[in-house]
């Protein structure tokens, strides 16, 4: 059984502060600009650290197994995430992983023991599947759009019985467990968060049925508010209430010309041909979706060259307009910012001194109105 409980939404609460972890090479933009941005564990731990240090709660480790699109090279997720909870003392660090190339089992011993480790600071972002690439290169089947959703909602589910229940069994359609008996448990309570993304039909309703968090791809305030409404309308009569995360590009410079003219460069030096070659490979799990609106269904060229819409949100100007933007986002129902930046180590302490107490300034202004 689940030990999931409903949170009252509360306007006042903080919104969060994530990054991506830039554990692949090429940066977080499809792009041949500069960037001062390495992939490597040394800048890593020194970029964990920092962001720790100012005001980011989550960092979320990318999962790619093989070379594509501009990133040639990529650690694996899980391993580098706990090389990370290793080097920082409150960061809380969210592997992304594939269901199919995972056992539900054996992925819910590794997080209970990282979670045992790290003092309860792992987390999991189950991703369905986009890259068919990568599973027929390893020689796994390639499901259907919303039969990649079913197996994960069943992943899971086992993830959570394992991590919450004694001698825990179950049977599905995709995975059958007999007396499951994982101990030790995760030191987090119920157990470590879970995180999902998508935009489809499929992963919506998922998301309001069984995750504690549901990321979003980029996007406008309205079409966000969409989103949320229509989660937590089917999540509210099972008595629960998802989180929601979004992602978003910053670009925060000391004048608007000079972060638009940083995005504008972005996409001039786009490397085409990788950035064709991602929107080709996306656009067909996007539109295979019943309803053919899954991400990136819609995405224009200067969309994909940041991974996940993340011009979208149009976090792009001086620290007082980014600030009151977040807030926008907040209001129609967005907890968390996912982040991704062109100068990781610059751009993450910027944001630190100039662009978070000016979020929190508004949110008490805010708090002190209502």
């Amino acid at each position: 059984m689940s030990t999931e409980t409903p949170e009252t939404s509360d306007v006042s609460r903080p919104v969060k502060f994530a990054y991506w972890v830039p554990n692949v090479s090429g940066g977080l933009v499809i792009s041949k600009i500069e960037q001062r941005t390495d992939w490597s564990l040394d800048y890593n731990v020194k970029l964990a650290r920092l962001a720790e240090n100012s005001g980011f709660e989550y960092a979320l480790s990318q999962v790619r197994y093989m070379a594509s699109y501009g990133a040639e090279f990529q650690h694996e997720s899980t391993t580098f995430s706990f090389a990370l909870l290793q080097a920082t003392q409150r960061l809380k660090v969210i592997a992304a992983i594939h269901p199919g190339l995972w056992h539900p089992g054996v992925l819910a011993k590794l997080i209970a023991t990282q979670d045992q480790l790290s003092n309860g600071r792992t987390a999991v972002n189950v991703v369905s599947g986009w890259f068919k690439g990568e599973f027929t290169a390893l020689g796994e089947p390639w499901l259907e759009h919303d039969e990649r959703y079913r197996r994960s909602e069943e992943f899971i589910r086992v993830l959570r019985g394992s991590w919450t229940e004694d001698h825990f069994s179950f049977s599905g359609d995709f995975y059958r467990i007999h007396g499951y008996n994982l101990k030790p448990k995760p030191l987090q309570h119920p157990h470590p968060e879970i995180f999902q993304g998508g935009t489809s039909r499929g992963a919506r309703d998922m998301a309001a049925r069984v995750s504690d968090w549901y990321f979003c791809n980029g996007n406008t305030a309205e079409a966000i508010k969409a989103q949320v409404d229509d989660i937590q309308g089917k999540a509210a009569p099972l008595g629960r209430r998802p989180k929601i995360g979004m992602n978003a590009f910053i670009i925060a410079r000391d004048t608007e010309e000079e972060a638009k003219k940083v995005l504008a460069d972005i996409v001039k030096y786009a490397d085409k041909e990788a950035v064709n070659a991602f929107g080709d490979a996306v656009k067909q799990a996007g539109k295979a979706s019943p309803e053919g609106q899954g991400n990136w269904a819609s995405s224009t060229f200067e969309d994909l060259v940041q991974y996940n819409d993340g011009f979208r949100p149009n976090l792009v100007g001086t620290p007082e307009q980014i600030a009151r933007r977040i807030l926008d986002y907040k209001a129609v129902g967005v907890d968390l910012i996912l982040g991704g930046f062109l100068h990781y180590l610059e751009e993450v302490e910027y944001f630190g001194k100039r662009m978070l107490p000016l979020v929190r300034e508004l949110e008490t202004q805010k708090s002190v109105a209502a």
